[in-house]
């Protein structure tokens, strides 16, 4: 018999679907009920056809706190402004929580409204939430009662920097560019996300202004005033609409001294070689391919010849959007909160290609 039960609020999406996928094989964990306003009453595999007859489950339209109801941990997939309503609720019921959306992974109210375009409707519980990187808050994340987990971008560019921030690299301006699939658009079809226009296109959207720039801002900042120095730089970020339908690579581009040498760097990525979802790749540069379908990511980096006082670092990360950039990540989280291996229902390596 599984030991914990779980809900999913907002299981129609694809973040949703990857939720559902990853509970369904859990060894611990029994998927009890899934929520939508969408497809209600029909069964899972309506709107998830590789879950048809995998489980008799069906979509229910409930209030969070049936949603709750027996439940150890309730997942949200819901819409950023969407999860923010139901949070009360669900914190009265004593299950813990795991959000995917960008609702409370802030602390700033003012940065929130600027970014997502409304008034957080309840900005005490700012920084309440327990930030879900587990390359960089485990011991946190195991002790939390909420999760913010966080965004796509946001986790391939920290996961990117951080090494750099905690050796006294991160200064000035940090050029980020971001390409990601269409699947981290959302379910619903919009005009830049249509498969005609998307499939033999490429084309920059937010540039400079994408609401995920405050959350790394914040991760950053944090990480280099913990390596005991003073944050002095800046992350510039364009993200960029790809004709595939999931993955994210992203590259960051900055200026170090002349004096820096790979095998320096190199020293600084092998903090995750023990990090069971992060490989530090050397023998090539990271690639979607490689992470696509899995819970994996890569980062990598390419430094040139001295130009004068400083060279160019160039530093990759690739994941897949709905995984471990999503609800794969949200289930690694919940894995940590609910004293599990992080590692169940996760470790398949993904297809190549």
């Amino acid at each position: 018999m599984k030991r914990f039960k779980a809900a999913v609020m907002g299981g129609s999406g694809y973040g949703g679907a990857e939720l559902i996928r990853r509970l369904l094989i859990h060894p611990e964990v029994e998927l009890v009920r899934v929520a939508s306003v969408d497809h209600v009453g029909k069964p899972l595999g309506v709107a998830h056809p590789p879950l048809a007859g995998r489980t008799r489950l069906c979509f229910e339209d409930l209030p969070a706190a049936e949603v709750a109801l027996g439940c150890d941990v309730v997942l949200l997939g819901l819409p950023h402004k969407v999860s923010a309503g139901k949070v009360p609720e669900l914190l009265a019921t004593g299950a813990k929580i795991v959000d995917m959306s960008g609702d409370f992974r802030l602390r700033d109210a003012d940065a929130y409204e600027r970014h997502y375009g409304a008034a957080h409707p309840h900005p005490e519980l700012l920084g309440t939430f327990v930030y879900g990187l587990p390359e960089l808050n485990r011991e946190a994340i195991r002790g939390a009662r909420a999760v913010a987990s966080p965004g796509c971008f946001a986790t391939s560019i920290e996961l990117a920097l951080l090494p750099l921030a905690r050796i006294g690299l991160l200064r000035g301006v940090v050029h980020v560019l971001g390409i990601t699939g269409s699947s981290g658009s959302g379910v619903v079809p919009s005009a830049g996300t249509h498969h005609p226009v998307r499939a033999v296109n490429l084309k920059s959207y937010k540039a400079l202004e994408h609401q995920h720039t405050p959350e790394i801002d914040e991760v950053l900042r944090a990480a280099v005033t913990s390596a005991g120095d003073t944050p002095s730089f800046k992350v510039q970020f364009v993200p960029v609409s790809a004709p595939l339908s999931r993955g994210i690579l992203s590259t960051a581009f900055l200026e170090v001294p002349a004096t820096a040498t790979h095998e320096w760097i190199a020293g600084a990525f092998r903090c995750f070689a023990d990090e069971p979802f992060v490989r530090f790749v050397e023998a090539r540069l990271p690639e979607v391919a490689a992470v696509s379908g899995s819970n994996f990511a890569e980062v990598g980096f390419t430094l040139s010849e001295p130009h004068g006082s400083t060279r160019t670092l160039a530093v990759q990360a690739a994941l897949d959007n709905l995984i471990k950039g999503g609800a794969g990540r949200a289930v690694q989280n919940m894995n940590l909160m609910l004293g599990l291996p992080e590692t169940m229902s996760l470790e398949d390596p993904g297809p190549w290609p």
